[in-house]
């Protein structure tokens, strides 16, 4: 590994927790160089739902490759991307009622995130946008400001403003009612808060911790955001694409965002793509008022709307999703409870599950110990308090109850206080 030690940047974190060289992966394993099998419960940070190197997925890719269809256009149209445009509206946008418009923003969930704060400043004039304690959009300046994680909004170097931030569901334990505050803050004209263009909003915070909202605080928001005519904008990067059931992880609650965000496993295979989405009066955008070299990686477009035929004709997948969540619930539980000493309890919806400890680096410990036993586990939260759990859609039952059974073996030997003789 001196290659790595010797040439790349010191901020590379995920190969600090897994120092091994990974070569192949399929399903929902991968291997490392030496052959060891390791359990995927990380998926590309939720990046591979449909596991890695999906056959159907992989024939569609290597088909688009070597006939040597367009691989990179801009915006330029192609056929690759009407395929995916038609599968799109026809899988996902017209069964759903949903009258989007399509932006192709950039290659990664934090240039659709980029998009659609300036495109809600930029239709409604207005400056601010409200986040929510423990939120998380992505690591560049604009999605940095309404991330609440201190270490990363501390590698800004510079302020980060324009936003406010308010409490998330439950952040408060209950002793609030919902948004008195923000209502508060909007009907006080003394109160310092501008009218804000925008709320935006995670239905389940990933990297903040698997803080899950209610679908009655989802509601609670969009109606408030309908009274002061403010747009919402659902972060949907790592909970959308089925996650946590539904395609779009707003369906449960049946609310109707204004602007959504996708990217992860949009493409299907792993490949770089995001998607802005907003109403369709909301596209005030002038010709290359926001663009980028890296919008239209027509291989993400094939890949893309072969999964979406595959996996989103029918409801086969997001059943199938609800099921496994109840199981990894059901174990998760089973193992808090042996774990009460450190305060371990469970958090999340659909296959977007998190283990959570009050005491401090329980939730890296188990990690650490996971991977020894060929489990691929990361942590999240403030203090990286949760381990989290982000299996491939697609994973066999006997390979979730696999895991969970590491995860069982290496929550006792990080947590359990040890017997005297």
């Amino acid at each position: 590994m001196e290659i790595f030690e010797r040439l790349e940047s010191e901020v590379r974190s995920y190969c600090r927790n897994w120092p091994v060289v990974f070569n192949e992966a399929r399903g929902s394993y991968i291997y490392d160089e030496s052959g060891r099998a390791y359990l995927d419960f990380f998926a590309g940070a939720g990046s591979l739902n449909y596991g890695h190197n999906n056959p159907e997925l992989k024939t569609r890719l290597i088909d688009y490759i070597v006939s040597d269809s367009v691989v990179h256009s801009l915006d330029a149209y192609s056929a690759a991307k009407r395929e995916f445009l038609s599968a799109f509206d026809e899988v996902l946008l017209t069964p759903r009622g949903l009258d989007y418009k399509v932006q192709f923003p950039g290659p990664a969930g934090n240039n659709a995130v980029e998009a659609a704060l300036k495109l809600a400043r930029k239709y409604t004039g207005r400056e601010t946008v409200i986040s929510f304690t423990n939120g998380f959009h992505g690591m560049t300046l604009g999605a940095l400001a309404v991330t609440g994680n201190s270490m990363k909004r501390g590698g800004a170097g510079v302020p980060l403003g324009h936003t406010a931030t308010m409490p998330f569901d439950n952040y408060l334990d209950g002793q609030t009612p919902d948004f008195l505050w923000l209502r508060s803050l909007l009907e006080d004209s003394g109160s310092g808060l501008d009218k804000p263009a925008a709320v935006i909003v995670e239905t389940v915070q990933g990297e903040g911790g698997i803080n899950a909202a209610s679908a009655e605080w989802l509601r609670g928001l969009e109606a408030l955001c309908r009274e002061y005519g403010i747009l919402l904008i659902v972060d949907d990067i790592q909970m959308g694409c089925g996650r946590t059931g539904g395609f779009f992880s707003f369906e449960e609650a049946g609310i109707t965002p204004d602007i959504v965000t996708l990217s992860k496993s949009i493409s299907g295979y792993g490949l770089p793509l995001a998607l802005t989405l907003f109403r369709r009066e909301l596209d005030v955008w002038e010709p290359g008022e926001h663009n980028g070299t890296f919008r239209g990686f027509n291989p993400a477009f094939a890949t893309g709307a072969a999964a979406l035929r595959a996996f989103w004709s029918d409801d086969e997948l997001e059943k199938a999703t609800l099921a496994k969540g109840e199981l990894i619930a059901s174990r998760l539980t089973d193992i808090a409870e042996d774990a009460a000493e450190a305060g371990a309890h469970v958090r999340g919806r659909g296959m977007a599950r998190g283990l959570a400890f009050e005491r401090p680096g329980a939730a890296k410990a188990v990690a650490a110990e996971a991977f020894k036993r060929g489990l691929l586990l990361e942590t999240s939260g403030p203090e990286d308090e949760v381990a989290k759990l982000l299996p491939p859609l697609t994973t066999a039952t006997e390979d979730l109850e696999r895991g969970l059974d590491i995860i069982a073996e290496s929550t006792r030997a990080a947590v359990k206080t040890p017997q005297p003789a």
